[in-house]
């Protein structure tokens, strides 16, 4: 699926307000409701849209901590990224993990409630013995802008 202007307009409004109404979304986009809805769903059955879901207000709920450690494996064969991988995925405050080029391998972000349950989850993956040969931590103070949509209108010039 080759998508136009229309679809990237679509996915930007979508991507800011999950919950906006087919006929508010149409107007948006100077369509009709009809052709917006089916665009919609074509958007979905072709994976361009992976879920809906809700931005919980974590200040809200309580105290948290945001941490972004990085880390450097042992070996750098498949196997070694795939048992590293595979044990990560099974830490639920584990939020991100990237691939990185660089001086370090992986790049994770970590929410949790604080910073002793951070240290014994590093200690539980440091005694898996995943491959880990050392990890920096990097404990978030504030976070004065974080966005929850990617920039569509200026990568793609919209």
């Amino acid at each position: 699926m080759k998508l136009d202007r229309i679809d990237l307009k679509i996915l930007s409004e979508l991507q800011k307000n999950g919950r906006i109404t087919n006929v508010d979304l149409a107007e948006r986009v100077n369509l009709s409701p009809s052709p917006c809805l089916m665009r919609v769903k074509k958007l979905q059955s072709e994976g361009y849209i992976a879920n809906y879901s809700a931005q919980i207000n974590l200040s809200k709920l309580g105290q948290a901590l945001t941490v972004f450690t990085e880390v450097t494996l042992k070996n750098h064969r498949q196997a070694d990224f795939a048992r590293f991988l595979a044990a990560i995925e099974k830490i639920d405050s584990v939020m991100e993990c990237h691939l990185i080029s660089g001086g370090y391998d992986y790049l994770l972000k970590f929410v949790t409630v604080d910073v002793i349950e951070y240290q014994t989850t590093m200690e539980r993956l440091l005694d898996l013995e995943i491959g880990i040969e050392q990890y920096f931590s990097f404990v978030v103070l504030k976070s004065p802008i974080v966005r929850s949509y990617l920039p569509l209108d200026t990568m793609f010039r919209l």
